[in-house]
C-alpha cells in the first residue's frame, strides 16, 4: 500500500497539530508538513498561527494558493494519505476537457446549447486541438514566457506534423493533400471556424507574447506569398515555412509610419534583375529569428511588397517591450540589400492592395486570440471571487464585485457573437469579396474587442486586488493580461484608426437619397 492510499480518521489527524509534528488536510488529502514547515515560502508560522495544523486547511490553502501548487512533485511527496470516508473534490482537468465554470467557454461548446455555425466536426476538432495545445504547447509556453527564449524547434516540428502551422493560414490550396490533426477534418471541409478554434485554443494556454512567438509572424507574413508570389517563389518558400523549417515575418511598420502605410520610407530601387532595398522596420514580430521578411517598400512606380531573405545587409536587433522577448520583436535594418525582382509579391506599384487584403485576416486572428484570453480572465475571476473569503463571506457576496463580473461576462459574450457573425461571412465570401466588404466590419470588431478587453482587465484587477499586481501566484494571469492586453489595440492596426476605417467604409456605401 502506498503512503497516499492510507486512510486516517479526523481523530488521528488532530493529534498532529504542534510544531515539529504537523499534518494538514487539503481537499480530503492528508499532508505531513512537519519537516516542510521551515521551508514554507510564507514562513512556518502560517501553518501554526492560522490554526490549520491537525485540521482541514482547504479554505485557508485556496485563499492563498492555486490548485496547481498541489500538483508539483515536491508537494505531492508530502501527501501521506486521505481522510477516511471523504473523496477529493477539486481535480485538475484532463487534457482536452471543457471548463465547467460559467462563461469560461463559448456557448457553442456547452452541452444543452445550440449554434447555427458550428457542427459536430467543429466540436470534435476543438477537443483534439485543445488536447494538443495543453499537452504539447502549454509546458513550452510557460517556460518560454519566463525565459524569453524562442519556442523550441521540437514544439514547432510537432505543430508542423499536425499541420497546425498550415491551418493557421485559413482555408485554401496550401491544405490540399495534408492530414489535418490526424485527419479529423478534410482539407476541403476546413473553414474559418476551424481556424478560429486553433487561435482560441492557442490563447488559452499561452501568454500574449507566446501567442505571437509561436510563429504569428508567419501567419501574417506568408499569405502574401501564397496569394501573390510566383509559382517558383511559392515552391521555394511555402513548403519549408509550413514544415517549420523556415520562419517568416511581416515587415511593414517603421519608426516613421505605422498605421499610415503610405508614409513608409523604406525604398527599393531597381538595378537590372534586382531590387536594392534600403531602410528600417520596427516592432517586427518574430523578426529576431525570421528567415524571410515580407516587406513594404517605396518604388519609383509606387508602394510595392517584396519578400526579402535574411542575408548580407539584413540586420535584426531585439526590441524590449512590455511583454516577453519570446515574441522576437525586432528592429530590422536593410542596408542596400540586393533582392531578385522575382521576389516581388503582386504587381509592382500595387503593394497597397496586397497588404490591405492581408490585414483583414491578421486583424481577425487577433480578435480570435483576444476573445479567448478574455474568457480565461472571466474564468479566473469567477473562481477567485467564489473562493476568496472576506468579512466572513465569499467575495461574490459584495454587490460591487457581482457588478464587475456581470460586465465582464457581457463583454465576452458580445465579442464572441459579433466575431462568429463576421466569421460566417468570411466562409461565404471569396478572398476579394472579404477585402471589399469586411475590412470595415473587421476593423470595428477589433476596436470593440480590444477596448472590451482592457475594460475587463481593469475590472479583474479590482477583483483580485494586490494579487493582480504580482507576476506569480494567484493573480499571475490577471497581471499578465492587464499588462499585455493593450497589444491587441495596437498590433495589426491601432484601434482608433480601425474604428475610423469602419466609419469611412460605411460612409462610402451611404445612399445618396437617404434623408431623415
Amino acid at each position: 500500500m502506498s503512503k497516499s492510499s492510507k486512510e486516517y480518521t479526523w481523530e488521528e489527524i488532530a493529534q498532529h497539530s504542534k510544531e515539529g509534528d504537523a499534518w494538514i488536510v487539503i481537499d480530503a488529502k492528508v499532508f505531513d508538513v512537519s519537516k516542510f514547515a521551515a521551508l514554507h515560502p510564507g514562513g512556518a508560522n502560517v501553518l501554526y498561527a492560522e490554526s490549520v495544523a491537525g485540521k482541514d486547511a482547504t479554505q485557508a490553502f485556496f485563499g492563498l494558493h492555486r490548485h496547481e501548487v498541489l500538483l508539483r512533485p515536491q508537494y505531492q511527496r508530502l501527501q501521506i494519505g486521505t481522510v477516511r470516508g471523504q473523496k477529493e473534490q477539486i481535480k485538475a482537468p484532463t487534457p482536452g476537457e471543457l471548463s465547467k465554470v460559467p462563461y469560461a467557454e463559448p456557448t457553442w461548446l456547452i452541452e444543452g446549447y445550440y449554434s447555427p455555425y458550428y457542427s459536430d466536426n467543429h466540436r470534435k476538432f476543438q477537443t483534439a486541438v485543445r488536447e494538443f495545445f495543453e499537452t504539447v504547447v502549454k509546458p513550452e509556453s510557460i517556460k518560454c514566457e519566463e525565459s524569453g527564449k524562442k519556442i523550441s524547434q521540437e514544439v514547432v516540428n510537432k505543430m508542423a506534423e499536425a499541420n497546425i502551422i498550415a491551418m493557421r493560414l485559413g482555408p485554401g490550396k496550401h491544405l490540399h493533400g495534408r492530414s489535418l490533426i490526424g485527419g479529423i477534418v478534410k482539407p476541403e471541409e476546413f473553414d474559418y471556424f476551424h481556424e478560429g478554434i486553433i487561435h482560441a485554443e492557442l490563447a488559452r494556454v499561452s501568454s500574449r507574447a507566446v501567442v505571437d512567438g509561436l510563429l504569428a509572424g508567419l501567419v501574417i507574413g506568408l499569405p502574401p506569398v501564397l496569394n501573390y508570389g510566383s509559382p517558383e517563389l511559392y515552391a521555394k518558400v511555402v513548403p519549408d515555412a509550413l514544415a517549420g523549417k523556415k520562419y517568416v515575418a511581416l515587415a511593414i511598420s517603421e519608426a516613421f509610419a505605422g498605421s499610415d502605410v503610405g508614409g513608409l520610407q523604406t525604398t527599393a530601387v531597381r538595378d537590372g534583375d534586382y531590387w536594392v532595398v534600403t531602410g528600417t522596420k520596427k516592432w517586427i514580430t518574430n523578426g529576431t529569428f525570421a528567415d524571410y521578411f515580407t516587406t513594404g517598400c517605396k518604388t519609383e512606380t509606387g508602394f510595392t511588397v517584396i519578400l526579402i531573405e535574411r542575408g548580407p545587409g539584413v540586420e535584426t536587433k531585439p526590441i524590449k517591450t512590455a511583454y516577453s522577448s519570446v515574441a522576437g520583436t525586432a528592429y530590422v535594418t536593410f542596408d542596400k540589400v540586393r533582392v531578385p525582382i522575382s521576389n516581388t509579391l503582386g504587381k509592382i506599384g500595387n503593394g497597397m492592395s496586397v497588404i490591405l487584403s492581408n490585414f483583414n485576416h491578421e486583424r481577425w486572428m487577433v480578435c480570435a486570440t483576444s476573445i479567448s484570453a478574455h474568457r480565461l480572465v472571466v474564468e479566473e475571476s469567477l473562481k477567485w471571487s467564489t473562493q476568496r473569503i472576506v468579512f466572513g463571506k465569499p467575495l461574490t457576496s459584495q454587490a460591487v464585485i457581482r457588478a464587475k463580473l456581470a460586465s465582464m461576462m457581457s463583454r465576452a459574450e458580445a465579442c464572441q457573437n459579433w466575431f462568429e457573425s463576421v466569421t460566417y461571412q468570411m466562409n461565404k465570401m471569396s478572398y476579394s469579396q472579404q477585402s471589399d466588404r469586411l475590412a470595415g466590419p473587421i476593423g470595428l470588431l477589433k476596436q470593440f474587442i480590444s477596448r472590451a478587453g482592457r475594460e475587463t482587465a481593469e475590472d479583474a484587477t479590482q477583483v483580485f486586488g494586490g494579487r493582480a499586481l504580482t507576476v506569480t501566484g494567484m493573480g499571475k494571469f490577471i497581471e499578465n493580461y492587464h499588462r499585455t492586453s493593450g497589444f491587441d489595440a495596437i498590433l495589426a492596426g491601432a484601434e482608433d484608426v480601425l474604428g475610423d476605417l469602419g466609419v469611412r467604409q460605411a460612409l462610402k456605401k451611404m445612399p445618396r437619397g437617404a434623408r431623415l
